[in-house]
């Protein structure tokens, strides 16, 4: 059976016709495609939840001076067994106490008149700090105050602040991240639901610094805070995300 020419024409025409269409459909998919990444959304959401302190610490730095190395570390070891005894009148457990390390240096005599340091040794300085971790923090809180005690029996004291920790700050980050996310969900679907709007799939998120602060404060930092003077804190946590549009 032989073809005839119109036949072929009609074969040329439907093949034509039919790359014609497969182009439209394609080129359709792929305006279609670029259209909806092109149509999204960025919203920042953010949680918070207040937290109680259940852990805190208290250190106390203490230095001698004395014409010999020796003698500084002779008086050194006796202020360091009060301040021991101390905390342990008060109720601190031995355990709960931690020495550090002692550092001593040689302070040179000065010519006179002068800013410039001879060879001879005027004194040695010995500095040591004890710090005490307590999960009762109330106890801790009311022996901090009596520290003056230790400055009546010629100790040269300074005592920082009371620290204040939550021991399940981890746990609590995750939990504030999560409901950051979500809340970022809901910001963006109100956003858009005045324009018969839905929102789609999450095309990407980022978690911002942590902002852990006291229960009354308002204050936020670039590279986030971490708030160890109060008892009762402020866990915040903020999401931005993307969000495609339907």
């Amino acid at each position: 059976m032989q073809i005839k020419d119109y036949q072929v024409v009609l074969l040329g025409l439907l093949i034509a016709l039919g790359s014609v269409l497969s182009t439209c459909i394609l080129s359709k998919a792929v305006v279609d495609f670029q259209k909806l990444q092109n149509q999204t959304i960025r919203v920042t959401g953010s949680a918070s939840k207040n937290v109680t302190s259940d852990k805190a610490s208290l250190t106390v730095r203490f230095s001698v001076k004395n014409p010999t190395l020796k003698g500084a570390y002779s008086q050194m070891e006796k202020d360091s067994a009060k301040i021991k005894d101390f905390f342990i009148s008060n109720g601190v457990d031995v355990k709960s106490i931690e020495f550090s390390v002692i550092d001593s240096y040689p302070q040179y005599k000065k010519f006179p008149g002068s800013y410039n340091t001879t060879n001879e040794v005027e004194y040695y300085v010995a500095n040591q700090s004890a710090t005490v971790k307590m999960n009762d923090i109330e106890k801790l809180t009311e022996i901090s105050k009596k520290v003056n005690i230790l400055v009546n029996q010629d100790i040269d004291l300074h005592s920082d602040p009371v620290q204040y920790y939550v021991s399940n700050l981890d746990e609590i980050k995750v939990e504030t991240a999560e409901a950051a996310a979500k809340n970022a969900k809901i910001r963006a679907q109100s956003i858009v639901a005045g324009t018969n709007g839905k929102i789609g799939v999450m095309t990407s998120a980022k978690l911002g610094v942590f902002q852990i602060v006291p229960v009354d404060s308002t204050e936020i930092n670039d590279y986030g805070i971490n708030d160890t003077s109060s008892v009762n804190k402020k866990v915040v946590a903020t999401v931005s995300a993307t969000f495609t549009v339907k």
